[in-house]
């Protein structure tokens, strides 16, 4: 392994490494298609798109998505926990990396950074969404929120990471598309925060970078490392 003042490098999952934006409408047509003598009534761009609102970024959870979804429209074929439960076990099958993911976290790896992802959500469903992209392997360590009783922004949760990794914070970026779970979260426990743009939430105040695809992160890392040299 390569000497380097960045030793850890740490990622948010959904948004971030997990195309969600492009996975959830593959899903929603797949589920209209499979309770169509339920759903079919409904337009399949009106299904999906009254589903993206409601879910407000994935940080709605689902059954209260299905149950509003199923009000609004007046379904009673088929029940929200249905639904959810269908969400729960195939949503997985839909998903995918963003481009350039694989080649970035293989990169990261071959210069001896060592690699976490912090996510929220449910235990099982998001280490099924990782699972089914193929980016397990490249991680030392994975903390859910759900598995660990902290979520995101909390400070103790990036704290568990750099324990785990064995680094100090200051040796590590974490990179996510939310400005405060993310960026500030990390920033605030004195790790350098790097903002994968979303065009869904505001520019943070004060970031270490910001990339808008995953392998731009590869510069960002020689050039903050370049500032640091600079300062000693």
């Amino acid at each position: 392994m390569r000497k380097t003042m960045l030793k850890a490098c740490v990622f948010d999952l959904d948004g971030t490494l997990l195309d969600r934006d492009g996975s959830l409408p593959r899903f929603l047509e797949r589920q209209h298609e499979r309770y169509a003598d339920a759903l079919g009534f409904i337009p399949l761009e009106v299904y999906q798109q009254r589903f993206i609102e409601l879910d407000q970024r994935g940080y709605v959870w689902k059954d209260v998505v299905y149950q509003q979804l199923l009000e609004q429209f007046q379904v009673e074929k088929i029940d929200a926990d249905t639904l959810l439960h269908d969400y729960v076990e195939h949503f997985h099958l839909d998903c995918r990396a963003f481009p350039g993911v694989h080649e970035t976290l293989q990169q990261l790896q071959d210069k001896g950074i060592l690699l976490g992802m912090i996510t929220n959500g449910r235990t099982q469903f998001q280490r099924k969404n990782f699972q089914a992209i193929g980016i397990e392997k490249y991680f030392q360590v994975i903390l859910i929120s759900e598995q660990e009783g902290i979520a995101k922004p909390a400070a103790e949760i990036f704290e568990k990471a750099l324990r785990l990794l064995n680094v100090k914070a200051h040796e590590t970026i974490f990179v996510g598309d939310h400005p405060a779970n993310d960026v500030q979260a990390a920033r605030v426990v004195g790790m350098k925060g790097i903002w994968k743009r979303d065009n869904y939430w505001p520019e943070p105040a004060e970031t270490d970078g910001i990339i808008v695809q995953i392998p731009e992160l590869l510069a960002h890392i020689d050039n903050i490392e370049k500032r640091i040299r600079l300062s000693d």
